[in-house]
């Protein structure tokens, strides 16, 4: 149970993490330049290796005792 709790708080945070990266035309469209350029996109790329390290180490207690 505690593999699939853990496939669970990644796949989560992926898919938080690329819904508003795919969705920018909910944005005005002079900001879609920030929403693309380099310097976002590889924040973006480092927040989805990073960011499900984080979470599943925040919800360490949940992942373990449900």
């Amino acid at each position: 149970m505690t593999a699939a709790r853990m496939i669970i708080v990644v796949a989560v945070t992926w898919v938080a993490l690329t819904v508003p990266f795919l969705a920018p035309s909910a944005l005005p469209a002079s900001w879609q330049y920030y929403i693309y350029s380099p310097a976002s996109v590889g924040l973006w790329l480092l927040a989805m290796l990073f960011g499900p390290v984080i979470t599943v180490f925040l919800k360490w207690n949940w992942i373990r005792r449900g």
